[in-house]
């Protein structure tokens, strides 16, 4: 029952293989027999571990360049198939500068967690209030108005000069 090609040639279909994570759907070896969900879930996982390395040597050493025989690691694909771990996990252990914690979400009080939609109110300061927090002083405002005023009303009226007093 085997498929003929064009030169001559016979092979036999080949059964198809259970996903090497167990979870129920079959694998190619193209994609190391792993189904494509688990796959693509590799795949993210190799280029956090990469990104996440990257910066954890780039932060340790800055000004050293690391050779390609430095890089030691063992067989990052048996790690995933098995759900071994050597090291911890950098994603987990790392916080990355810039993220200082989850801001609230567009649709929500920052002061009450409140649900507004499309009624919130957006103060200066960046965040997004429902009607009574809207105001600074009901809310821990980082906003400084008393400078934004002072540089608007500078620039609003520069300084006046007489021309006509240097004249006499």
């Amino acid at each position: 029952m085997g498929s003929h090609q064009k030169d001559g040639t016979s092979y036999q279909p080949s059964e198809p293989k259970p996903c090497a994570n167990n979870c129920g759907f079959f694998g190619t070896a193209g994609t190391m027999n792993l189904c494509s969900k688990c796959y693509r879930d590799f795949q993210i996982k190799e280029q956090q571990a990469a990104s996440a390395k990257a910066v954890m040597e780039k932060s340790l050493n800055p000004r050293s360049v690391p050779s390609p025989n430095q890089t030691t690691e063992s067989n990052p694909s048996a790690q995933f198939l098995f759900g071994t771990s050597s090291e911890a996990s950098p994603s987990s252990s790392v916080i990355l500068g810039g993220d200082q914690g989850q801001p609230n979400a567009p649709n929500r009080c920052d002061s009450c967690n409140k649900k507004v939609g499309l009624t919130g109110f957006t103060c200066k300061c960046g965040s997004t209030f429902c009607g009574a927090h809207r105001y600074p002083e009901k809310h821990e405002c980082t906003y400084d108005f008393k400078v934004s005023g002072r540089d608007a009303i500078a620039k609003a009226n520069p300084a006046v000069k007489a021309p006509k007093l240097d004249k006499i």
